[in-house]
C-alpha cells in the first residue's frame, strides 16, 4: 500500500515556503558552521538572511581608508565559480567566452625595422566546460596587460594565451587585436604622399591543441565594371552620345593563414599583394592629374567582383609564407541598391557552409 504526504498531493503556497525558510533559519540557527558551509550557496544564503524587518541600518559613506585583507579577499563570494548546480539552462561546452573591445596601446614592429604605437582593440576568450558556472573575465585583461608593453609578435600574443589558459583551465583559446595601421603612400602623378589606414586584425586560436596564426586585411579600392564600360564605349563610338561607366568603392577582406616557417609575412608585405592583384586603391593625396590619372588606371583595370576575387586568390596561393585564405569583396555598387559580393576559400581554415548574416555590411568603409 502507497503512502502520500497531503503536503505533496496539493500545489504548494506562499505560506509553504515561508514556513519551509523559518525551519531552514531555525536549524541554521543551531547548527555548526561546518554544518552550514555544507549546504547549496542558493540555500546557504537563505539560512544566512536576515528576518523581515531586521534589516541593519548600513553607512552610506564610501570608506576611503577600508583595506582588503587576504582573509577578506577569501571570504568574497565568486559566483562564476560556482558549482555545477548553479549553472542555468544546458550544460553544453561553451567554445568561447571572454571579453571584446578592451583597448590599450600596443607597439608594433615594421618591416622597416621601426615600431609604432597603435590603440589596439582585444578580444580574448577561451573554452568552457559543461560542468563549470563561468570564468572570471578580468582574469584576461590582467594576464594581457602582464605582456602589453612588448613590442607585439605572434610569440608574445603565445604567451598571453599560454598564461590566461592556465589561469582559467580552459582547454581551447583566442586571442584577436584590431587596429589601423598608416602606411605612406604616394599620389599617382602629383608627387605628394599621404597616409592610408589599413583595418588589421591579428588572431591566435587554439583548439584541440593546434594553433594557427591568422591575419585579416581589409583593403579597399575602386571598381569600374567592364559591362559598363564597354556599353559607354559603344554609345560613344556607334552615337557620338557622352556616357560613363559606373565604378565604386569596394572592399576586400583577405584573411590568411601564416605559415612563418617559410618566413615573416610583414602587413606592408600583405598590403604590396593586393595592390598588385588590383592596383587600383583608392588615393589619400589627389590633385588634377591625379584625378585623370586614377581614371585612367580604372580604365585599364575594370574588374567584376568575381574577377576581384580571384585576382588576390594568384597573388595569395604564389606565397610559402601563406596557408590556408579567405578572400571576401564587396564592391557597394552605384548602378543598383545592392552590392555584388563573392567569397573564395582555399582550405579548410575557412571553409564554411554558413556565413554570418551580417558579414557583408560589416565591409562598409567610412573614410
Amino acid at each position: 500500500m502507497n503512502i502520500h504526504s497531503p503536503v505533496l498531493d496539493r500545489d504548494l503556497t506562499r505560506e509553504d515556503a515561508a514556513q519551509a525558510l523559518a525551519v531552514l533559519r531555525r536549524w541554521a540557527g543551531q547548527a555548526t558552521e561546518a554544518e552550514v558551509e555544507t549546504l547549496d550557496p542558493a540555500v546557504k544564503r537563505l539560512a544566512a538572511a536576515p528576518e523581515p524587518g531586521s534589516y541593519p541600518d548600513l553607512s552610506r559613506f564610501y570608506p576611503e581608508d577600508f583595506a582588503v585583507t587576504p582573509d577578506y579577499k577569501a571570504a568574497l563570494p565568486d559566483l562564476q565559480n560556482g558549482p555545477a548546480s548553479l549553472i542555468k539552462g544546458a550544460r553544453q561546452q561553451i567554445q568561447h567566452v571572454g571579453i571584446s573591445n578592451f583597448r590599450l596601446p600596443i607597439r608594433f614592429r615594421t618591416r622597416d625595422n621601426g615600431d609604432l604605437t597603435l590603440e589596439t582593440s582585444v578580444t580574448g576568450t577561451v573554452s568552457l566546460e559543461a560542468e563549470k558556472k563561468g570564468i572570471n573575465m578580468s582574469r584576461i585583461m590582467r594576464t594581457f596587460y602582464g605582456h602589453a608593453e612588448k613590442t607585439f609578435s605572434f610569440g608574445v600574443i603565445e604567451a598571453a594565451l599560454d598564461d590566461y589558459k592556465t589561469d582559467l583551465e580552459s582547454f581551447d583559446a583566442r586571442i584577436q587585436m584590431r587596429f589601423s595601421f598608416p602606411v605612406k603612400v604616394p599620389s599617382l602623378r602629383s608627387g605628394l604622399a599621404g597616409y592610408q589606414y589599413y583595418d588589421i586584425a591579428l588572431e591566435l586560436v587554439e583548439s584541440a591543441g593546434v594553433r594557427k596564426r591568422i591575419v585579416h586585411l581589409d583593403y579597399v579600392y575602386s571598381s569600374t565594371c567592364p559591362c559598363s564600360l564597354e556599353l559607354s564605349e559603344h554609345a560613344r563610338s556607334t552615337r557620338g552620345q557622352l556616357a560613363t561607366p559606373h565604378s565604386q568603392r569596394s572592399v576586400a577582406r583577405v584573411s590568411v593563414e601564416l605559415d612563418e616557417a617559410a618566413g615573416t609575412l610583414w602587413f606592408e608585405d600583405l598590403i604590396e599583394m593586393c595592390r598588385a592583384a588590383v592596383p587600383t586603391e583608392t588615393q589619400v593625396m589627389v590633385k588634377r592629374e591625379d584625378e585623370q590619372a586614377f581614371a585612367e588606371l580604372n580604365a585599364a583595370n575594370p574588374i567584376f567582383v568575381e574577377d576581384a576575387a580571384r585576382l588576390f586568390c594568384a597573388q595569395l596561393l604564389g606565397d610559402p609564407r601563406i596557408g590556408d585564405f579567405r578572400i571576401v569583396a564587396s564592391h557597394q555598387e552605384s548602378l543598383h541598391s545592392h552590392d555584388a559580393v563573392s567569397v573564395l576559400t582555399e582550405g579548410a581554415t575557412f571553409a564554411s557552409e554558413s556565413l554570418d548574416p551580417r558579414l557583408f555590411g560589416t565591409l562598409f568603409h567610412i573614410g
